[in-house]
């Protein structure tokens, strides 16, 4: 009997050891199995367990939403990525594959010539064509109505994250020493008070 009483947790029984098989089982009797339903989920959350377990409880199997009909808010279970906008392809269907990603390709290569004439020992120029192909992505983002892959996230974003980048790298090539094509005094004495 006291075995008994430890095994399912009473009160003023002696508390069932780390190891023992009392422990290892989440719910034996008392108020954990009360809080159970009979399909081992809390009481009133039949839908959340369907939901998990991908069943459809609801009659004639009518898909949920957890949105009013018009809203713009998100679901709460996102059961797909959304293509960003303007991601769709640049050329028809029936096109090859390279022909309907042109404008990342476009971006990509003016990236790969750039690197190229960098390795052939002249930097500035071949940091100005990196830069120049990022600006151009932006661009690109802005115009065109799909964009392919090049499109990542929403337009403005992609805007700003290409254009940004491309403006910062052709900044840095024009100042690139010796004799710089671009002198910023005031760049060289904020450098010098964050170093100090």
């Amino acid at each position: 009997m006291a075995a008994d009483a430890r095994a399912n947790g009473a009160p003023g029984a002696p508390h069932a050891g780390r190891g023992s098989a009392a422990s290892a089982r989440p719910f034996a009797a008392g108020a954990g199995a009360r809080a159970q339903g009979a399909d081992g989920a809390a009481p009133g959350a039949g839908g959340r367990v369907a939901e998990r377990e991908g069943r459809d409880d609801r009659p004639g199997g009518e898909e949920e939403t957890d949105r009013p009909a018009g809203s713009r808010r998100f679901p709460r279970i996102t059961r797909d990525t959304a293509r960003p906008e303007g991601g769709g392809r640049a050329a028809p269907g029936d096109a090859p594959a390279p022909a309907r990603q042109w404008p990342l390709l476009a971006v990509l290569g003016g990236t790969a010539t750039g690197l190229l004439v960098v390795a052939a020992d002249a930097a500035r120029i071949g940091t100005l064509i990196i830069g120049l192909a990022l600006i151009a992505g932006a661009v690109l983002r802005r115009v065109l109505p799909s964009v392919g892959m090049l499109a990542v996230r929403s337009r403005f974003t992609d805007m700003v994250t290409y254009g940004t980048l491309g403006v910062v790298i052709v900044l840095l090539a024009m100042m690139i020493q010796p004799d710089p094509w671009l002198e910023m005094p005031w760049l060289q004495d904020l450098i010098r008070a964050v170093v100090r």
